[in-house]
């Protein structure tokens, strides 16, 4: 029996195959899970379903987080597919590509608001959303989180600060949910080549910079961050909740 056999779970954020969303939700599904997936579009439906359906996924949803109707929508039809909700994951990040050049300073109003909506805002919305089909199940929530959050990274910019928020939203969304036994944590994965990180000005001087430095030597896998997932969504972390994992191969403990 897996570690998560019988366990229901919704996964937002998968891109393609590359994501380290997707990593999660095999690793999860490996383990017993049975799975729902959201996309935010059609370019991203044409990714989705064919993951999803690998995985023998048959509950796959139309899903942008900065609309309230949609969340509920998607919430309302998973829930009563499942029964029951277990996990949730959050791996969504946005921002303009033009807020991710130059200086954090010359930050756009817009461009703020758009991406502290979608990159930390909307865990708490789908946290609130998810936890009415979570209560007695020991619920587990998890979200991507990245150093940026806590160091300034050239070219992060207004994501640095929005994952600043979402972190932070962690340790909130901790306090609140525990009484009902839902547990909320995030992992701070280091750099992987993803469809997101290609967005990031500079991105691959931070790839090359973190395998240089970090004591192992190297850069962490998807995969690997997805073993952390595993444990972070099991009875085996049962103790955990509030909590930000690094996933870096120990690059956050040094002073470079």
């Amino acid at each position: 029996m897996g570690l998560l056999e019988g366990r229901k779970g919704v996964i937002f954020g998968v891109a393609n195959e590359k994501s380290i969303a997707w990593a999660i939700a095999k690793a999860l599904h490996k383990e017993g899970a049975e799975l729902a997936f959201t996309y935010a579009g059609d370019a991203f439906e044409r990714r989705v379903r064919p993951l999803a359906d690998s995985l023998g996924a048959v509950h796959v949803y139309p899903c942008d987080v900065t609309r309230d109707d949609q969340i509920r929508d998607v919430f309302k039809q998973v829930g009563e597919a499942f029964g029951r909700i277990h996990l949730l994951v959050h791996s969504i990040a946005f921002a303009n590509r033009e807020e991710l050049k130059g200086e954090f300073l010359q930050t756009s109003r817009d461009g703020f608001r758009l991406a502290m909506d979608v990159s930390s805002y909307s865990l708490t919305v789908l946290a609130r959303e998810a936890s009415a089909w979570m209560e007695g199940t020991n619920g587990t929530i998890l979200t991507l989180s990245f150093l940026g959050a806590e160091r300034v990274f050239p070219g992060y910019n207004v994501m640095g600060v929005a994952k600043a928020g979402l972190e932070a939203s962690v340790r909130y969304l901790a306090a609140d949910l525990g009484p009902k036994g839902i547990r909320v944590n995030a992992i701070s994965a280091g750099p992987i080549r993803t469809l997101a990180a290609a967005g990031i000005s500079g991105f691959m001087d931070m790839l090359h910079h973190a395998a240089e430095k970090a004591p192992l030597r190297r850069n962490v896998t998807a995969e690997e961050v997805a073993k952390s997932a595993l444990y972070l969504t099991s009875d085996l972390s049962s103790g955990v909740t509030g909590s930000t994992i690094y996933v870096d191969a120990g690059y956050h403990i040094m002073g470079t």
